[in-house]
């Protein structure tokens, strides 16, 4: 009797080891910010904007990363950036619960650097989207519906266009009419696509953009040594796209993780990722 109780004893302790490891690396994968570096390499980028740095966020779904997002905007201060690339699903709830939030980061970042900013589903669904846009430009955030805007460095500029989602407002203007106009006003500049959605390579390449910023993944959620990624939506198990740099002829597509879980479901070996990147001719 002794001797099974003593067993007991043991698996339970066992059982409780594997329990509070499972909470830590939950804990972890959700609230540690992590900062990944990345180059995206092209020999048509201008020479003045060689070594330009950029960071890109995305999906924050309005978590915040210590008080009034010390964490967060800390991580983006020490990147270092010459502009801010945030690309969709800021928020995803009442305006009434989340401008505050959105006042209160856009006010911090647009500090740092220039802040570009493009719509991901979750704008549109929370059903204050267009109030989203008019509280994001009285920040001093440039709002990309569909358009573009040039970014001038060392007597050069490159092209910094944004789509709108899907999810957006029927009849919008397309990505193929935006990269006409484009080629129409900037003949064959260096073009920086942002865009929510990271399901769409072989358009962008078609198109001719240079490089992509994308995310809507969240990094597949769950990431396993032997997966990219477990499941994402709009890919579901297995997904293709979930992070880091996705070549199609001469476009580069740099899918960030995000911040946020999905669903209900916490991320796993998949910490919120702040992207850090250089452009480079290289």
């Amino acid at each position: 009797m002794e001797q099974k109780r003593k067993k007991r004893h043991t698996g339970l302790k066992i059982l409780l080891i594997f329990v509070l490891i499972a909470v830590v690396l939950v804990v972890d994968s959700n609230f540690r910010i992590v900062t990944d570096e990345f180059i995206l390499g092209n020999s048509r980028l201008p020479e003045g904007a060689e070594g330009l740095r950029i960071v890109h966020l995305s999906d924050l779904h309005a978590r915040r990363f210590g008080s009034g997002n010390s964490r967060l905007v800390s991580a983006v201060r020490d990147a270092e950036p010459d502009m801010i690339c945030i690309t969709g699903d800021m928020v995803d709830g009442p305006r009434e619960e989340q401008e505050d939030y959105v006042r209160e980061l856009m006010g911090q970042l647009t500090q740092i650097a220039p802040v570009y900013f493009v719509p991901g589903n979750h704008e549109w669904a929370a059903g204050w989207a267009r109030e989203l846009f008019t509280i994001l430009r009285e920040e001093g955030v440039t709002v990309l519906r569909n358009s573009y805007v040039t970014f001038g460095r060392g007597g050069d500029y490159i092209v910094i266009a944004g789509v709108d989602d899907p999810n957006g407002l029927r009849g919008q203007s397309s990505p193929e009419k935006m990269m006409e106009e484009i080629r129409a006003d900037h003949g064959d500049s260096y073009v920086l696509l942002l865009a929510h959605r990271d399901t769409e390579l072989e358009l962008w390449s078609q198109l001719g953009f240079d490089a992509v910023l994308c995310g809507h993944a969240h990094g597949g959620l769950i990431r396993l040594p032997f997966t990219d990624g477990l499941v994402a939506p709009a890919q579901g198990l297995f997904p293709t796209w979930t992070a880091g740099i996705y070549t199609q002829g001469g476009t580069q597509m740099l899918v960030s993780r995000g911040f946020a879980g999905s669903h209900g479901c916490p991320r796993v070996f998949n910490n919120p990722e702040v992207v850090s990147i250089t452009l480079s001719r290289q």
